[in-house]
């Protein structure tokens, strides 16, 4: 709802940059967390959970306001939002299949509490997505300016 909320009073394209901005101030300190640090630790689950709304909401109807601005509507919406589905697994199963062979090569061991494991493991599970959200945001600012009906859909 805080979401939707948002949408209707901003627009699509600058809720979700929200909702990213807002991901990447919960995850900004998880690299430093060490033993210790569990309500810290909840803090930033709580915030990256309501930040996550964004990730789970926007893009899904930002590519549907996008198939019908180009005049694609009713022709394959189907195809489309397949297609993104796909590549939304895909990206996971990548994040999967390169995350856990880099952070065995970095020391990390399940189970066990070297210290150059787990702050491998705390880069991997917070600097990285970090980067990454941070390149997706500019990238959607970029579209936008391209775009900038983009603004607008709801």
């Amino acid at each position: 709802p805080l979401w939707v909320r948002a949408v209707r009073r901003w627009g699509l394209s600058p809720t979700w940059r929200a909702g990213m901005a807002a991901s990447v101030a919960a995850f900004a300190c998880t690299p430093a967390l060490g033993a210790g640090d569990g309500p810290a630790f909840a803090a930033i689950c709580l915030a990256s959970g309501l930040a996550l709304g964004a990730d789970l909401a926007l893009p899904g109807a930002l590519l549907t306001g996008v198939i019908h601005q180009a005049g694609a509507g009713q022709q394959g919406e189907g195809r489309y939002l397949g297609w993104w589905a796909c590549a939304t697994k895909l990206n996971l199963a990548l994040a999967a299949g390169l995350a856990l062979p880099l952070l065995a090569a970095a020391g990390y061991q399940p189970g066990q509490a070297a210290p150059a494991g787990l702050q491998a493991l705390a880069w991997a599970y917070g600097g990285l997505p970090l980067l990454l959200k941070l390149a997706a945001l500019a990238a959607l600012w970029r579209a936008e300016q391209r775009h900038p009906t983009w603004r607008d859909t709801a």
